[in-house]
């Protein structure tokens, strides 16, 4: 099932590939999604606030895992494209050795430092309770989470996306089902809602792991791949470095943005929570792509066929607006439809902030998408530290006009709102006037 992305029709071969990644980051959405829908349906807004910001903390802890993982599957891509697969091997026992020692020492952090970081949140004390019985379950996934974003970049740089969307798809469905039970017929509130997520990545982490040891000989490792070299560990620790700078940096924005959120109370807590689910499930596809185009980028970058990556940039391109400015009117128009499917319609107050929130983030679809392009362009083209650069003015932009707007009396939380898309844009122009600037002497020096 693994696709050479070096030859073929430059747009088919793309979506193909980035189909089934699109599928399934969209169903790997429903694992919160899911807590979301249940537990604001049924538990109330405390309960939805809390797994809300819990939402936002995990994020950003399983974001460097996730950034280390895609760190390394550049590298993989690359080596593929290249036709080196004792190399790849080799790079993957490095990778998986470096990112299984950080996976380890996050969980330890994170059960430690548990009541710190509730109280850095500015967490409500009537939400705290609920917070507190949710990480305390959903913390003991961190490591099946890491399975799954390990053995998925990996299947996917070899160009296999089919894979970790059918482990995806049996899992998220799982989710739903343990979600209902333990909460409907158990009683076990937003506890319950933890174990059915930690259930589900423990189906898709193990299970794929299997899969990869048992079904793919191409890239299982042998004894003479279980070493540690220089080269090895530096290439894997800068790309994975770097990108788990920028996931990280990326949605310690985000977290930061909640704590301000969280100052302005339990409704305004509630519709951020409901209303970022929508959001991201509505740009979600348009994320999955850019990283579908940066193992298409790698791959050719290392077969060295520059004429082919301008062309699929031009594709790329192509596709990622014309999908944007299509969620961008469905999201603006059904905003207050969309709000419902996670609050009850006499939350007046908080459907109105959610409706809100969307409608303004909404309209510049477009700007986060481009985005997403860029990170995955620069982190195939070997300069995973750009990407880091746009990720930085992004969240930076957002993080400070949303403090400085959100004190504005006549302002207030609408700041918030606004800071987003303001970031994303000026991230873009950096990002297209540095490509701009450095495109011919990146395509001479692999025509050379």
């Amino acid at each position: 099932m693994q696709q050479d992305l070096t030859t073929g029709n430059i747009t088919k071969k793309m979506l193909a590939f980035a189909v089934p990644m699109i599928l399934g980051n969209l169903l790997q959405q429903f694992y919160n999604i899911a807590d979301t829908l249940v537990v604001g349906q049924f538990l109330g807004a405390n309960a939805l606030a809390a797994v809300g910001s819990s939402y936002t903390l995990m994020t950003f802890l399983t974001s460097i895992l996730l950034g280390l993982c895609m760190g390394s599957g550049a590298v993989f891509s690359i080596q593929y494209g290249q036709k080196d697969m004792e190399r790849l091997r080799h790079s993957s026992f490095v990778s998986f050795l470096l990112i299984a020692l950080v996976a380890l020492v996050i969980n330890v952090i994170v059960f430690v430092g548990m009541n710190p970081i509730i109280s850095l949140l500015q967490v409500p004390t009537d939400v705290v309770p609920y917070m507190q019985d949710y990480l305390q379950v959903i913390f003991i996934g961190i490591g099946f989470t890491f399975l799954y974003n390990y053995f998925a970049s990996l299947l996917r740089a070899v160009g296999n996306s089919m894979v970790p969307l059918v482990f995806l798809a049996v899992s998220a469905l799982l989710n739903i089902v343990l979600d209902i039970w333990f909460i409907l017929d158990f009683h076990w509130g937003v506890a319950g809602a933890a174990i059915a997520t930690v259930i589900a990545q423990g189906v898709s982490g193990i299970g794929i792991t299997i899969y990869v040891l048992w079904k793919c000989p191409s890239l299982r490792v042998g004894k003479r791949h279980l070493y540690l070299d220089k080269a090895s560990v530096k290439e894997i620790s800068q790309y994975s470095f770097l990108t788990c700078i920028q996931q990280s940096v990326m949605n310690f924005g985000i977290l930061m943005v909640q704590g301000l959120v969280n100052s302005f109370g339990t409704a305004v807590m509630a519709a951020f929570a409901a209303a970022v689910k929508i959001d991201s499930f509505a740009y979600m596809p348009a994320q999955d792509f850019g990283n579908a185009f940066s193992t298409f980028i790698a791959q050719n970058y290392g077969a060295r066929k520059s004429e082919r990556i301008q062309k699929g940039i031009h594709s790329a391109v192509k596709i990622v607006l014309l999908f944007c400015v299509i969620i961008s009117v469905g999201v603006f128009v059904f905003a207050k439809w969309l709000m419902l499917i996670f609050i009850q319609p006499q939350e007046t107050e908080i459907i109105a902030i959610g409706v809100q929130y969307l409608r303004i983030e909404g309209t510049f679809y477009c700007g986060i998408g481009c985005l997403f392009l860029f990170y995955g362009l620069y982190r195939a083209m070997r300069k995973p530290g750009m990407s880091v650069v746009l990720t930085v003015i992004s969240l930076g932009t957002r993080v400070v006009l949303a403090y400085i707007l959100a004190a504005i009396p006549a302002v207030g939380v609408v700041g918030i709102w606004w800071s987003i898309p303001i970031g994303w844009v000026l991230a873009d122009l950096v990002g297209y006037f540095y490509y701009k600037g450095k495109r011919k002497q990146i395509y001479q020096s692999l025509d050379n």
